[in-house]
């Protein structure tokens, strides 16, 4: 996946034309590999695939099955949930729902908080998940770095055992 990802990024396709290529790659390796046996849990891979172009406030997304992101503004964070997500890359033959990017305002000064499951899936000692929507607006001001710093702290301070789950956590910050 990162693979292909990385030799089209400079390609500059449309969304939906990126998405069809990391599904056709997934599936391809997840059926190619002649005769290798596979775990069938390592066959797909959860995403959401942006586009932030440089001249218009707005960032698309397709959602392949992952945690929504979050807009961080100001005055509050909102989580960017597509409508109709597509099913997680290599999985997407079992739908026939084509790839179809939802534009976000996403203005100066916004930042947008992407984040896998394992940041989100954290629990307390009580069982709770980790409420990052609610936690990342005491600090709304924060610089990326520090936002990410912040929040990383917060997770460890509010996980009932060591971390167990695989996380990664990125913060993009829209300037002039």
């Amino acid at each position: 996946m990162l693979g292909t990802f990385r030799a089209l990024a400079h390609c500059q396709l449309p969304l939906p034309e990126l998405v069809a290529h990391l599904e056709g790659a997934v599936r391809w390796d997840s059926t190619g590999n002649a005769g290798l046996e596979l775990d069938v849990g390592e066959t797909f891979v959860t995403a959401v695939i942006a586009d932030i172009p440089d001249d218009e406030s707005a960032v698309h997304l397709i959602s392949c099955g992952h945690p929504p992101p979050l807009l961080l503004r100001r005055t509050g964070a909102t989580l960017l949930t597509v409508p109709e997500p597509a099913p997680p890359v290599g999985l997407g033959a079992l739908s026939a729902v084509p790839y179809v990017p939802v534009t976000f305002p996403f203005a100066q000064g916004d930042r947008l908080v992407l984040y896998t499951d394992g940041v989100s899936e954290t629990r307390d000692r009580d069982g709770a998940f980790y409420p990052l929507a609610e936690r990342v607006t005491a600090w709304s001001d924060e610089a990326p770095a520090d936002l990410v710093r912040r929040i990383t702290d917060d997770l460890a301070a509010y996980a009932a055992t060591p971390f167990n789950d695989d996380m990664a956590l990125v913060v993009v910050q829209r300037d002039g």
